[in-house]
Parts: C-alpha cells; sequence; structure tokens
C-alpha cells in the first residue's frame, strides 16, 4: 500500500502533498478536544502498536502479503483528528528511516493511508454503533458487539485506502498499466488484507474495552452524543 517514488507523476503527488498539509493541519486544531492530560498515553501507545504492526506482514495470496494499516484503529481508540496527526507521524518516520513508501510520494500516502483510511473508518465504526445501539433494544452493549463494529471499520479503512490509491492511479500514474487492471488487483488483494485488518482491529479495540473502556475515544463520543439527546447512558455502557 506504501507508494514508491516515481509511481505516481509529480503533479499528482504535489497537489497530495498540499492535501496532507491541509489535513495534518486541520487536525491540529482538532486533536486539541480530542488528546487530553489522561488520554495523551494512549494517543502515543497507539502510534507506537501502529508502528509495530505495520512491520508486521501476513500472507494473503501466493506472492502477496499484507500488514495492518491501522487507522481505524487510532480512530476508535484517540479519535480520527489524534489519528491522522498519529499516521502521519508514523508514515513520515517509515519513509525517513526505513524507505518505506518514498519521500516525493509521502502525501499520497498520507492522504491515502493517513486521511481516508481514518475518516473512512471513524464514519463506519459510528455507523455500525449506531446500528448496534438500535439492535440492542436499551440492553446493555457487549464487548463482541463493539469489536464487530470496530472490525467493520477496519476492513472498509483498508477498501477505502485502496479506492485513494486508484483514484491517484487515474490521474497520473507512470506505470504501464491500464486502470481496470490496477483496480481489480488493488481491491481484489485488499479486499483479503481488509479481512485480516478487521480481524486485527477488532481484536485489539476488545481487549481494551473489556479492560478500560473510558479510555476508548469512540465510545466517550457514543456517551456524549446519547447524554445530548436526553437518552439513558445505560444502554452504552459496556
Amino acid at each position: 500500500m506504501h507508494i514508491p517514488d516515481g509511481f505516481i507523476d509529480a503533479p499528482v503527488s504535489i497537489v497530495a502533498g498540499a492535501v496532507a498539509v491541509a489535513a495534518v493541519a486541520v487536525s491540529l486544531r482538532g486533536a486539541r478536544n480530542e488528546v487530553t492530560e489522561a488520554s495523551a498515553p494512549m494517543a502515543g501507545l497507539t502510534a507506537v502498536f501502529v508502528f509495530a504492526a505495520q512491520m508486521v506482514n501476513f500472507p494473503v495470496a501466493a506472492g502477496t502479503s499484507g500488514h495492518l494499516i491501522g487507522a481505524a484503529l487510532a480512530a476508535i481508540l484517540i479519535g480520527p483528528y489524534a489519528a491522522v496527526l498519529a499516521m502521519t507521524v508514523v508514515l513520515t518516520v517509515q519513509a525517513l528511516v526505513f524507505a518505506d513508501g518514498g519521500l516525493s510520494a509521502l502525501g499520497l500516502n498520507v492522504v491515502n493511508l493517513g486521511v481516508l483510511a481514518v475518516v473512512a473508518g471513524w464514519f463506519t465504526f459510528r455507523g455500525a454503533m449506531w446500528l448496534v445501539d438500535r439492535w440492542s433494544d436499551g440492553a446493555r452493549r457487549s464487548v463482541s458487539r463493539v469489536g464487530l463494529a470496530a472490525g467493520v471499520a477496519g476492513f472498509v479503512s483498508v477498501l477505502a485506502a485502496a479506492s485513494g490509491f486508484i483514484v491517484e492511479f487515474v490521474a497520473g500514474g507512470n506505470v504501464p498499466l491500464t486502470a481496470q487492471t490496477v483496480a481489480a488487483a488493488m481491491l481484489g488483494v485488499h479486499a483479503l488484507i481488509g479481512v485480516g485488518e478487521a480481524v486485527i482491529t477488532a481484536m485489539v479495540v476488545s481487549a481494551v474495552v473489556a479492560v478500560r473502556p473510558d479510555l476508548v475515544y469512540g465510545l466517550r463520543v457514543r456517551r456524549r452524543v446519547v447524554a445530548a439527546a436526553g437518552q439513558s447512558d445505560a444502554r452504552i455502557a459496556v
């Protein structure tokens, strides 16, 4: 998923870089409301976990492997704005130290893995949790249901990042491949990678929710929404 130097032409890379800078600027302001003194250690630990997890590859198909993106996981645990910042830091260190993704393509990778994947994962999780609340019919939300919502968010986040790459390739790809070939390959392989992403995201979120649900930003937001609507907080307790 990490785009190397020269794979996408300069104009598209420059535009993506500008979008990435704007997203980081907006996230710097938004993260002030997400990261508190109490949750700051969680934000740091999440960034470290995503960085380490991205270094571990798992087999997907013959000659193909994948790794955790972690965008949806970060958004659920620490909030979407903080997640964009965490993913940007991770991608920058990977490009500078490990040559994982090109420097000229850093903006492209931030847009795909740090913005699109975060946004898609966050809103999918919110939507899935809304459905969980509807299905629970006022009953206490179980850890397994939160994990399921997180897993769906992880799966969608991978497809969102892959779709971003397809759009960028169509706009400025430097490799002699047709858009149809690239789209079929990217979506096919990343659908399988998304399954692994879903499993890992669900497991990690479930583990945190089981021990310290108060540290999960996605649940704190849902509590505020329900409280603002004047509903009982019992239906969203874990």
